[in-house]
Formats: C-alpha cells, sequence, structure tokens
C-alpha cells in the first residue's frame, strides 16, 4: 500500500437554466429603437423612450408676439375692445406718417445734402431792380472778385437757372471786392434776403445775416426744386455821400 495525496478542490460547474423564448408582440413601434410594443403602453419596453410624442403647435407669426395681437382671449371675451384698440393704433400710425411726413422728408434731403458732393451751377439770365453805371448784376456771376454790382437798399437780383434743382449752398462775396483794400470802397449789405421760387412757383424764403468783412461767406440754403433765385439788399453799412451798394460775387451749389 503506498500513501495517496489528497484531492484538489474543485468548484462546482454552473448551471445553464434555460431562457424562456420572449413571446412576440405585435403593435406600433418605438420611434426611437423600433421595438414593437403592446398598445396602451407610454413607454418603451426596452429603452423606455415615449411611445405618445404630442405634435407641437406652429410657431405664431411675429405680429402675434406684439401687444394686443399677443392677448389670449376666451371666445367672445373682449373682441369689441380689441378691435378698438387696433383701429386706434392703426388711426395713430397714418396721422403720425401723414403730419410727420414732410419734416421726415426735409431730414431725408439735409442727409444726402451731407452725405453727397456739391458742384457750382450757372445762372442762364440774371436781372436787377436797378444798378449804377458800369456795374451791371452781371458782375456776380462773372467770378472776378474785384467786380461788382452797384445797388441801391432795397435793390433785389434774380437768378435764372436752365433747369430746376436742389440748392444746396450759397457763397456771396460781399462789397466791391475780396481784398480789405475794395471791400470798405463802397457801403455793404449786412442783410440779404434770399427767396426760392420752384418750377411750379412755390417760394420760400431765408434770411442771410452777413458779417461786415471782406471775403467769401458760405450760407446753408437747403431748397429743392429750386427754378429762380432772388436776393433783396437790407441793412445797409457805410453807406455815405457818393457811393452804393456792392455785391462783388454770389455762387450757387448745387447737389450733384
Amino acid at each position: 500500500m503506498q500513501p495517496v495525496l489528497p484531492g484538489k478542490a474543485a468548484a462546482p460547474r454552473p448551471t445553464v437554466r434555460p431562457v424562456p423564448a420572449e413571446d412576440e408582440v405585435t403593435g406600433p413601434p418605438c420611434p426611437k429603437c423600433g421595438t414593437p410594443n403592446p398598445p396602451g403602453r407610454r413607454f418603451c419596453r426596452r429603452c423606455a423612450a415615449e411611445l405618445t410624442v404630442t405634435e407641437r403647435p406652429a410657431p405664431l407669426p411675429w405680429w402675434r408676439t406684439v401687444w394686443p395681437f399677443n392677448r389670449r382671449v376666451r371666445a367672445n371675451s373682449g373682441r369689441l375692445t380689441r378691435f378698438l384698440v387696433i383701429l386706434a393704433v392703426v388711426l395713430a400710425l397714418c396721422a403720425a406718417g401723414f403730419f410727420l411726413l414732410p419734416a421726415g422728408r426735409a431730414l431725408f434731403e439735409d442727409t444726402r445734402d451731407k452725405l453727397g458732393k456739391s458742384v457750382p451751377i450757372t445762372p442762364v439770365e440774371i436781372k436787377a431792380s436797378t444798378q449804377t453805371p458800369n456795374h451791371p448784376p452781371t458782375n456776380t456771376s462773372d467770378g472776378i472778385r474785384n467786380s461788382f454790382w452797384g445797388a441801391t437798399p432795397g435793390a433785389t437780383i434774380t437768378y435764372t437757372f436752365r433747369a430746376p434743382f436742389r440748392l444746396v449752398n450759397t457763397i456771396i462775396t460781399n462789397g466791391a471786392g475780396g481784398t480789405p483794400k475794395d471791400y470798405a470802397t463802397q457801403a455793404r449789405a449786412l442783410e440779404i434776403t434770399l427767396e426760392t421760387t420752384t418750377s411750379s412757383g412755390e417760394k420760400h424764403t431765408r434770411k442771410l445775416t452777413l458779417n461786415d468783412k471782406a471775403g467769401d461767406q458760405t450760407f446753408t440754403t437747403p431748397f429743392s426744386d429750386v427754378k429762380t433765385v432772388t436776393l433783396t439788399l437790407n441793412s445797409p453799412a457805410g453807406l455815405t455821400q457818393g457811393r452804393q451798394l456792392a455785391v462783388a460775387e454770389v455762387e450757387f451749389f448745387k447737389r450733384s
């Protein structure tokens, strides 16, 4: 008889239990994983996704998000009040547009004047109510600073243009010339009334106050559809015996 070694411990073998076959289910498939689910379920039996998807209403148009259109009312609840409010808003907008239209148009034209460029425009005809010998009104548009139009207080000069235009600026060289020496030799008008006439006959007036000094003086004169421009000489300065009112040059600029 020989000694026998003890046997090694062996783990018990697992027992495989049969898995029952999954019952065949017929029903609407899950919108997420496609697993069929029996009718009446709210969530998928595999991924737990919601089976009954509630359709979202279509988004409202933008005007339905603004008061008073965004109000939710019950049937026949405040419909008359709502209609009256809407009607009052529409009438107020129409009235504002009617009264503010001229101001809005003027603002639009002024903006175009500032953003655009101006170019000189020459009149085709110049007439004056009075003139002194050797100093006709055409001297105000000859481009020469040492020649002038000689006139009396209250005299008018009218410039006529070939076609209507948008008058942007007016430059006036007052007195008998552009230099201080020439300027002081004759009297000057320190106030000039500028009147524009449109092609339809409508008139616009603006008073221009001039400094009593030599040189060019620029004035903003925003008028549209200008056909003629009339200047009236007022408030004379330096008018003594043997002197006359003098205007050396008048230049007009239109919007390009």
